[in-house]
């Protein structure tokens, strides 16, 4: 979460520090505001221009790079939530875009309603999700920018702008995955259905299976994801399906133990161990690799979906052409078995259809996800770059908001429309009010 105090509403000399979720980015800004109304964000933008000063938005910090420091002005969107308003005829929600993911799925479900398909925590706003390109896993169903209908942009001199694929099209092209390059996004429309069952279904497999049966795997599940222990051959997948139900939740009992004890009381108890005595990783990967057991259970959407995440952890993840993931899990496996290397946190694979968002990691290619960890405060710098070199070797993209070296020199070779993006950035904000450190690398100037 983001730490640091707000000024409330209107523009003020800012003394707090602001901090990401992983604590390695912070930024003072020289000034913040927490607008509640559109007309408010607009006014401060424009008076921000005047003064020369930069300008960001932030969410609620879980990207790990620096896309949203400024030392200008700091926009906090905690007073921009909550639902404008559902279309029920054209299966569509309207939603503020400082809304949390939690707050949007809970309410949804109210409604009787849910998105196709989510990412693995909920904790982001819905703008800093989509604006960094955030994804669960699907066969057919894609990340959660792609299922953006509509969308409204206040620029940098603070006309605000509807966008859609009838309006405005070509910002609407880019700005679902737009970096807060293109200016501040203020309502997001989701496409949206009759809320669903979902049973998943948790089993332990071996590396060698999940890799040989992997296309079978993937064809078969309407989502399929896996965790690789590293240091181990062992792998727990998962696969979610839609059925008829009835909701079978998994019971207190198993839950505690899997989702609150495995996943982070014991886990960050072993991660802790591991960063303090780095010889024990191997064995202890070996145990916890085989503690979490097979399950089954069935709920609604969200709560199959999501799951807490309080162990603080670095990360890097690429898109891979879906083709190239066996491979290159197989190099990325070798690399560490090779090297001297201690990792407590497992590998996710995860996967997405191709979609026709510009700068989206799966923009115009099947992709698979391959996401690298190490826990908060152990040296992780060896194994991302080893790990990045086996990534870009295949062209992989890496996540916006997650640890990368690439730069824009990289991106306008891996993604064809990265051109397309870059001109309607000199469009909307020739003089850069949005622009950062991160996105002059990144994007270029």
């Amino acid at each position: 979460m983001s730490t640091g105090t707000g000024t409330g509403t209107g523009s003020g000399r800012s003394t707090a520090t602001w901090r990401n979720w992983a604590g390695n980015v912070t930024t003072r800004p020289a000034r913040e505001v927490t607008p509640a109304t559109v007309d408010e964000l607009a006014g401060a933008l424009r008076e921000a221009r005047a003064d020369g000063l930069r300008a960001k938005p932030v969410g609620s910090g879980h990207s790990f790079t620096a896309a949203a420091a400024t030392d200008g002005l700091l926009i906090r969107p905690g007073l921009l939530t909550g639902i404008r308003g559902i279309d029920r005829a054209a299966g569509t929600v309207t939603v503020e875009a400082g809304t949390p993911l939690k707050r949007l799925n809970t309410a949804l479900a109210r409604e009787g309603l849910s998105l196709t398909n989510m990412g693995d925590i909920m904790e982001q706003t819905v703008s800093g999700a989509v604006s960094t390109g955030t994804h669960g896993t699907g066969r057919d169903s894609a990340s959660i920018a792609a299922q953006i209908t509509g969308l409204e942009l206040v620029t940098a001199d603070g006309t605000v702008l509807t966008c859609s694929a009838d309006q405005n099209a070509d910002v609407f092209a880019a700005a679902r995955v737009g970096l807060g390059a293109l200016g501040v996004i203020t309502a997001i429309t989701f496409a949206v259905e009759p809320v669903f069952f979902l049973t998943a279904r948790e089993e332990p497999m071996t590396f060698e299976r999940v890799t040989s049966d992997f296309d079978a795997l993937f064809t078969e599940n309407e989502h399929f994801e896996f965790y690789w222990f590293p240091h181990t051959g062992n792998c727990n997948t998962k696969r979610n399906n839609r059925s008829l139900g009835p909701v079978a939740p998994p019971g207190r009992i198993s839950a505690f133990v899997e989702d609150e004890l495995l996943s982070n009381g014991l886990f960050q108890v072993v991660n802790s161990l591991g960063r303090a005595v780095p010889a024990t990783i191997p064995g202890i990967a070996k145990i916890s690799s085989k503690a979490l057991s097979a399950r089954t259970y069935t709920d609604i959407p969200y709560k199959v979906f999501t799951s807490p995440r309080r162990v603080r952890f670095m990360e890097m993840e690429y898109a891979v052409p879906r083709e190239a993931l066996v491979e290159t899990l197989r190099e990325l496996r070798a690399m560490v078995d090779r090297s001297r290397l201690r990792i407590s946190f497992p590998v996710e694979v995860r996967t997405a259809p191709a979609d026709d968002i510009a700068l989206s990691s799966a923009s115009g290619r099947e992709s698979a996800y391959i996401a690298v960890h190490m826990y908060k405060g152990t040296p992780y710098q060896a194994y991302f770059a080893a790990a990045e070199r086996i990534f870009t070797a295949h062209e992989g993209r890496p996540h916006w908001g997650k640890l990368h070296t690439r730069d824009a020199e990289y991106f306008a070779e891996v993604y064809p429309r990265f051109g397309e993006f870059t001109a309607l950035r000199d469009r909307l904000d020739p003089d850069r009010v949005f622009g950062n450190e991160y996105l002059r690398r990144v994007l270029g100037d």
